[in-house]
């Protein structure tokens, strides 16, 4: 009695090849593939973040021609005008320029730039152009929680969030006259105490303002050396 042929599926040659093999090798190249996108998007970001102007700010210090033409062209007398009121100030493009350099030294820039955004928004030609203005203004400085928000009663806040449902000329009035008065009775008085504006009394040129940098983070370097103090313990 002939033996029957047992054909063992390993000695199949035209079998499809095990699955799972192909599938590590793949799982081995997508690794490499997404560290390489990776480092080439670390380094697109890197190289976008070095063409930001804060980057390159310290190239410019002590260079006199790059100081701005308002501030080292203000007069003594214009300087004394200023004095007079906080209207005065803000009447005049070279005034307003040296106050907001002031406030973002006290980091509350966010009121002069709410005050103009609402004089801006109160010169807009048409019904048209007040919904999308009145919106920007509402969520950049007024809304809660707000990039910028500014220092209002609950009161002018809530009858400032009302009148969003159909927004006109006169619906940051109340707002603004509380920021005016805000700047008018605080921030105010300090400029003109400030060792800028007392300078241009003077005739001199304001000095340049310190560079305001984002915090760094420590590396292993910033430690090398260092001893721990038991003191602390």
């Amino acid at each position: 009695m002939e033996n029957p042929l047992l054909l063992s599926p390993q000695l199949n040659i035209s079998a499809p090849k095990d699955k799972g093999y192909y599938k590590k090798a793949v799982m081995k190249e997508e690794p490499q593939k997404a560290g390489k996108a990776g480092t080439k998007q670390k380094r697109n970001r890197l190289s976008l973040l070095l063409q930001k102007p804060e980057f390159h700010e310290e190239d410019h210090l002590g260079k006199p021609g790059n100081l701005p033409k308002a501030a080292s062209s203000v007069s003594p007398e214009e300087a004394v005008k200023w004095g007079e009121s906080f209207d005065k100030l803000l009447s005049e493009k070279a005034g307003l320029d040296a106050f907001t350099k002031f406030l973002k030294t006290e980091f509350s820039e966010e009121n002069i730039e709410f005050w103009i955004a609402c004089e801006d928004y109160k010169k807009s030609k048409s019904a048209h152009e007040l919904l999308p203005k009145a919106k920007t203004i509402f969520e950049t400085f007024i809304q809660k929680d707000a990039p910028k928000e500014v220092n209002l009663d609950f009161h002018t806040k809530e009858v400032t969030s009302q009148s969003m449902g159909q927004p006109g000329r006169s619906t940051f009035e109340a707002a603004q006259s509380t920021v005016y008065r805000l700047m008018e009775q605080d921030s105010y008085p300090r400029f003109l105490r400030s060792a800028p504006y007392l300078g241009m009394l003077q005739g001199r040129a304001p000095a340049r303002a310190p560079l305001r940098r984002r915090s760094r983070s420590f590396t292993v370097s910033d430690f090398k050396g260092a001893r721990p103090n038991p003191a602390l313990w």
